[in-house]
């Protein structure tokens, strides 16, 4: 059994540590912020992830999972070590490395006998030669490690099943060495034939890359048909569903909404197009699908001041958040685009979020209202708006949100209801590429 330490307890570090744990391994994961690891010691989940917390508790109770803020000891301790810090988009748009960097040279500095390194946080092509370069200059050869990048391919909100039956587990590596180590603690997902990608370190940092960008290009191109559905009096949402019956493309990613955010496609598509700018060799289409997904964002507010004029003093209700359903994160959500814009239009929003209320809470301050529930936002506005697709908002009582509104409009902006269902009750329906 390996020992193995992470480096972070953000999405991916703690989806990763649970993960492995619950593969078999002995599992310490790591963090600066003693409040968080206080919190997980007592299985006290620190984000919003559904099915992650009874994985958690699960290898707790077994010791196969535990936490610590003693970073110098974890990475004595531990025969692999993953880093799974956070990579955040910075002004430029290019990786912001710098917690990365900080961690590898902590590795560098507590490296006793032959260690393997793991890069799991998302980095630009280029940076695990740079890991190992950093890692050499520092220990000066007295111990022996390699250097893996084995990035993620994790889904919020669907995060444990995704990191549990993965479509595949690429492993960039640029020595034979810790190979079998790597398909040994992935053993369970190696003996249910999931397929292993074994390539160089500049290989697995682009399928990354490449992975997401390719999905949000699908997002976006949709997004874009909706608009010249709306023009032309099309139905995008046929057009989508005979579009993925062709095998070459597929039905995923095919749903037209308001633009895409979370943590992955905006900060992705941007650190990609910085790169390939860096080096001569511009990528129009992913430069063109970062523009048309901002488009698609203030479309949604065109639509709503087209149907209710000026928005000064008006109260709309926006009902969800969080990037998409099954998540707390707000991060490069469409919803912080549209709401900004409401309110320099002078409008009053309520909002309401099973999950991201303290998110919209750490981001707006008292600038909008924050509701108990989607009926308590809907009361006296002149508007409501669907950012989120959550559950509990495909079956609201319209007749109940009739009485409540001021107004009529009801702007569907996931698509999740039917035109004549809305309109029988005397609201004013205003989907997206309807």
């Amino acid at each position: 059994m390996y020992k193995i330490s992470v480096i972070g307890t953000g999405y991916v570090g703690l989806t990763t540590g649970i993960g492995l744990a619950n593969f078999g391994s002995n599992v310490l994961c790591l963090d600066i912020e003693k409040d968080k690891i206080d919190k997980l010691k007592k299985g006290i989940m620190p984000i919003y992830e559904p099915g992650m917390d009874s994985v958690l508790k699960e290898n707790v109770k077994h010791n196969r999972l535990n936490f610590s803020t003693d970073i110098d000891e974890g990475i004595k301790w531990a025969d692999i070590i993953f880093i799974a810090v956070g990579t955040p988009q910075g002004d430029d748009g290019r990786a912001d490395l710098t917690s990365l960097l900080n961690a590898v040279e902590t590795i560098a500095r507590n490296i006793k006998g032959y260690k393997i390194i793991v890069t799991k946080s998302t980095v630009p092509i280029g940076t695990n030669e740079k890991i190992k370069e950093i890692i050499s200059s520092v220990d000066t050869g007295a111990h022996e490690f390699d250097v893996v990048s084995n990035p993620e391919f994790l889904r919020e909100g669907k995060a444990m099943y995704d990191f549990l039956h993965p479509d595949r587990v690429v492993i960039g590596t640029d020595s034979p060495r810790p190979v079998e180590a790597m398909r040994r603690i992935y053993r369970p997902l190696y003996l249910n034939e999931v397929p292993f990608v074994f390539t160089d370190y500049r290989t697995a940092e682009l399928i990354k890359y490449t992975s997401n960008c390719f999905l949000a290009m699908k997002v976006a191109f949709i997004n874009e048909i909706s608009r010249l559905c709306d023009v032309i009096g099309a139905d995008v949402q046929a057009t989508a569903k005979a579009l993925g019956m062709d095998g070459r493309i597929g039905r995923k990613f095919l749903h037209p909404g308001p633009g895409f955010g979370g943590s992955c496609f905006p900060k992705d598509t941007n650190a990609l197009a910085a790169y390939a700018r860096d080096i001569g060799m511009p990528l129009s289409l992913v430069e063109t699908t970062i523009k048309t997904n901002y488009q698609q964002k203030l479309y949604m507010v065109d639509k709503i001041k087209k149907r209710l004029g000026n928005l000064s003093g008006k109260r709309l209700a926006v009902l969800g958040l969080a990037f998409k359903s099954e998540t707390d994160d707000i991060r490069e959500s469409s919803a912080i685009v549209i709401i900004n814009e409401l309110l320099n239009e002078g409008a009053q929003v309520a909002v309401y979020d099973p999950q991201a209320m303290d998110n919209a809470k750490a981001l707006w301050g008292d600038k909008i209202l924050y509701c108990k529930d989607e009926y308590d936002a809907l009361s006296g506005a002149e508007a409501m708006v669907i950012l989120t697709e959550w559950n509990q908002f495909r079956n609201l009582h319209l007749d109940q949100i009739r009485s409540l509104m001021t107004g009529s409009a009801f702007f569907d902006f996931r698509n999740i209801y039917k035109r004549s269902e809305v309109e029988s009750h005397g609201l004013f329906y205003e989907g997206v590429g309807q």
